[in-house]
C-alpha cells in the first residue's frame, strides 16, 4: 500500500510517500481502507522528534492520528463492525498511520461514521472531538451555567470545543483572530476576545475552566482569569507526572515531567486554582456519544482546506506555518 512515512525524525526533508507492506489484521482489529485523514499540530511534533521521550516510534512509521473510511476486513473475534460499514477514529497513540491507504485499528477505537458527514468531514474530527470531550466532560465535568474558555476558538480543537461546552450548558469565551470573530460566534461563543486588539485576562474574570492548546506566557495569563478552584486543563503546557504514568513512561521520564511542570503548577497553587496536562485517548466509546450530537448539527466539523494524498507533506507545512484560517486540513485519499 501507499503511506506517508516518517524515514528519520526532524524536519520535511526525513519524510516520503511511497510503499509499505500491508497492516497485519488481529483478532480484536478491523481494517479500514481510509478515504480521508486530517492533520493535527500532534503529527508536526513527532515527525520532528519533539515527542519521542513519550511516543518512542521507531523509524521509519507512518504518520497520521485521525481517519474516516470503508471496514474491508475484519478479526474473528470483532463484533461491533462489518465489511462496508463506513467508519471514523483516532487510533490508539501506539498505532498510528493514517496517511496510508489501509489502517489495522482495533474494535475498541473506532466508531460508525455519522451519516450527516462527508469522509473528509468525518476525518477532521476525531482527535480534537475526543481531547474537548475529555477534558470538559472527563477531567472538567463542566455543568451548566459555569464559565468556560476556549483559547484559539478558530483552531481545529476550539471549533468542537466551543460547541460541545455550550451543549454542556457553559457560558463560553474564546480568543481569536479579528478575522474569525464572527466564526466563533456562529459557532456559539458568548464572549469573543479578539486577540489582536484585546487581552483576555484583563476583561475576563472568575472562570471555572480553561483548555489551553497555546501554552507559553497564554497559560500563565490563564490561571488569572480562574476564580479560586477553578482549573486550567492545557494539551500545549509542560505535561507532568500524572500523564507519565497515563502513557506508561518510565519513573526517570515521569520525574522529568514533573520538574517540567513545577514551576506552573506552583503558580497555580498560589492562586488557589489546578494545572493539569491532558494527552488524549482513543476511544470508539466517546465518539459513539459525541455522534448524536454530530448528527442533529449540535457539533459541526470546520474544515479550512482539503489536500490530495500526494501532497500530505504540503499539508503539513500549510498546518504547521499559520496559514490556514480556520478549522481542520484535511488529506484526501
Amino acid at each position: 500500500m501507499r503511506a506517508f512515512t516518517v524515514e528519520r525524525y526532524g524536519d520535511k526533508a526525513g519524510v516520503r510517500v511511497g510503499e509499505v507492506r500491508d497492516p497485519d489484521v488481529g483478532t480484536d482489529d478491523v481494517l479500514v481502507r481510509i478515504q480521508a485523514a486530517s492533520v493535527n499540530p500532534l503529527d508536526r511534533m513527532i515527525r520532528d522528534g519533539k515527542m519521542k521521550a513519550i511516543l518512542p516510534y521507531r523509524v521509519p512509521f507512518v504518520l497520521g492520528n485521525d481517519l474516516a473510511g470503508v471496514v474491508v476486513e475484519v478479526g474473528s473475534a470483532v463484533t461491533r463492525f462489518a465489511v462496508g460499514d463506513e467508519v471514523f477514529a483516532r487510533p490508539d497513540k501506539d498505532r498510528i498511520g493514517t496517511f496510508a491507504e489501509l489502517i489495522a485499528v482495533h474494535q475498541d477505537d473506532l466508531a460508525i461514521k455519522p451519516v450527516t458527514l462527508t469522509m473528509e468531514e468525518a476525518a477532521s474530527l476525531p482527535l480534537v472531538a475526543l481531547t474537548a470531550w475529555q477534558v470538559l466532560v472527563e477531567r472538567a465535568r463542566v455543568q451548566p451555567g459555569q464559565k468556560v474558555l476556549v483559547h484559539a476558538g478558530a483552531g481545529g480543537l476550539g471549533t468542537v470545543a466551543i460547541q460541545l461546552a455550550k451543549q454542556l450548558g457553559a457560558h463560553v469565551a474564546t480568543t481569536t483572530s479579528t478575522a474569525n470573530v464572527g466564526l466563533v460566534k456562529r459557532l456559539g461563543a458568548d464572549v469573543v476576545i479578539d486577540y489582536k486588539k484585546q487581552t483576555f485576562e484583563t476583561m475576563l474574570a472568575d472562570y471555572d475552566v480553561v483548555l489551553d492548546s497555546l501554552g507559553g506566557e497564554t497559560l500563565k495569563k490563564s490561571l488569572d482569569v480562574l476564580r479560586p478552584g477553578g482549573q486550567v486543563i492545557s494539551v500545549a503546557g509542560p505535561p507532568d507526572a500524572a500523564t507519565g504514568r497515563e502513557l506508561g513512561a518510565n519513573p526517570i521520564i515521569r520525574l522529568v515531567m514533573s520538574a517540567l511542570s513545577f514551576r506552573i503548577r506552583r503558580l497555580a497553587r498560589r492562586r488557589n486554582v489546578s494545572y493539569s496536562f491532558l494527552f488524549m485517548r482513543a476511544s470508539g466509546d466517546q465518539l459513539r456519544e459525541l455522534t448524536p450530537l454530530i448528527e442533529a448539527g449540535k457539533i459541526r466539523p470546520v474544515v479550512d482546506t482539503v489536500f490530495p494524498f500526494e501532497s500530505v507533506r504540503e499539508a503539513l507545512e500549510y498546518a504547521g506555518t499559520g496559514r490556514a484560517k480556520a478549522g481542520k486540513v484535511v488529506v484526501k485519499m
